[in-house]
């Protein structure tokens, strides 16, 4: 926090990450919200995204900011009659900046900005084209930066020290694992499962999603250079073992769901599809739903665990290979963070499914770690990003086993798809 920030004088410079497309609309003049932000996962807007593709042949996702933004001046400004020259509107380190500068910084990334549906193809400059469509005001965006380089002083801190750097937490993970090289490959389990893949400094031709179902997205940007990545989604990851533990009461606590699966030594035949919220990265069917299969009389609450595990590690098996079909690069060990990674069953499941080495971070949150290699970087603590991540060596490095049935799951899936068809034929 910032209390806990001004206990100490020795900040040499400031990085800030952030959950990337969640939005803030604020105050030019007072510095304070006029709303609630709206989370990267809120719905609200479906409608606003399909309008856009009918009238204007624009593709956006609601869990982007444009139309997000397009409904808080809707119904924060507009509906209250709020001059919209006193406005601001950004992604979550936009309002950190804010804050942390007392209301005299107004920046974004180029990470950050070329996940918003608003911004022009070099990720450099807003699109007047898109933000006059979506009767979004240029002005109330904020300045698109490179991710690292000193962009002003955290005023709010002890002596002032410089805002470093600005990245969006997917990035930032990346980083903070040291994947900086083509082919280079990260997944961060949280709720949800997020894959990343280093594909160098060849831009994409858009930023729309391609047909196995990934998206190119801006790695970083450096002071000479713009950096890409291929990301892939997974809908829902720890959010399986929360329901596990919540609703269906078989485990009590996220690290149990490791001592209960290892009671076992499969889950005799039992499937878990874990599509709570519908399926991601290749399919992208938001009629898809959770699916266990291969039930019998015979199965215990520890095939039951052990299958969801082993269905959250065969999700990630399926962006793995997305990512390979799109990018065409050769993907060897992956590296991982996030709560999942310390789970050792899921560990050596995915490493199984993936048939791939499993290289575990050293840091839970890599995130953290990613912004402060690149907030080094510019303040000159690091002459480079190489020098910065050269001594990252994983926790813990695990090798496949016991090849999981890859054509099982994929006749799993199948049965899991377009549970709900109305939903199924949205296409984000």
């Amino acid at each position: 926090t910032i209390e806990q920030s001004r206990a100490t004088d020795k900040i040499v410079g400031v990085g800030i990450t952030n959950q990337r497309a969640s939005t803030v609309i604020w105050s030019k003049s007072t510095g304070k919200p006029f709303g609630p932000a709206l989370g990267w996962q809120d719905l609200r807007t479906v409608g606003e995204c399909i309008t856009a593709a009918a009238e204007h042949g624009i593709k956006l996702a609601p869990n982007q900011t444009a139309t997000k933004a397009a409904w808080m001046l809707s119904h924060y400004i507009d509906a209250n009659k709020i001059d919209r020259r006193d406005v601001r509107i950004g992604t979550v380190d936009s309002f950190v900046a804010a804050v942390l500068s007392n209301n005299q910084l107004h920046t974004t990334d180029s990470s950050n900005a070329a996940v918003t549906g608003l911004c022009s193809i070099d990720a450099q400059s807003w699109s007047p084209r898109l933000c006059d469509l979506l009767r979004v005001d240029i002005d109330t965006l904020p300045t698109i930066v490179a991710s690292t380089g000193v962009i002003g002083n955290a005023t709010a801190l002890p002596n002032s020290p410089p805002i470093a750097a600005l990245i969006g937490d997917q990035q930032s993970s990346l980083i903070g694992q040291a994947c900086i090289s083509s082919g280079a490959t990260k997944i961060t389990f949280g709720t949800g499962g997020m894959l990343n893949t280093f594909t160098g400094q060849r831009a994409p031709k858009n930023f729309t999603r391609d047909t196995q179902g990934t998206y190119p997205i801006v790695a970083y940007r450096d002071a000479t250079q713009t950096h890409w990545a291929s990301e892939a989604i997974m809908l829902a990851a720890g959010t399986n073992i929360d329901w596990l533990r919540e609703d269906l009461k078989l485990i009590n606590s996220p690290e149990e769901s490791h001592e209960i699966a290892a009671q076992v030594d499969d889950s005799a035949g039992v499937v878990f599809v874990p599509a709570l919220f519908g399926l991601g990265t290749p399919h992208w069917d938001y009629g898809a739903r959770g699916t266990l299969l291969g039930i019998t009389r015979g199965t215990s609450r520890s095939h039951i665990v052990r299958a969801v595990l082993e269905g959250i590690a065969q999700r990630g098996a399926d962006m793995v290979d997305s990512v390979v079909e799109a990018t065409k690069l050769e993907v060897g060990s992956i590296r991982i963070d996030g709560g999942m990674s310390r789970n050792p069953t899921f560990v050596q499941a995915l490493a199984d499914a993936t048939r791939r080495t499993i290289e575990v971070s050293p840091v839970t949150e890599a995130t953290t770690l990613g912004a402060a290699f690149l907030a080094g970087v510019g303040v000159s603590f690091w002459s480079s990003l190489d020098e910065a991540t050269s001594t990252w060596k994983p926790a813990q490095i695990v090798t496949p086993n016991r090849p999981l049935d890859r054509a099982q799951w994929h006749e799993a899936i199948l049965r899991a798809r377009n549970w709900i068809p109305a939903l199924s034929s949205l296409d984000f």
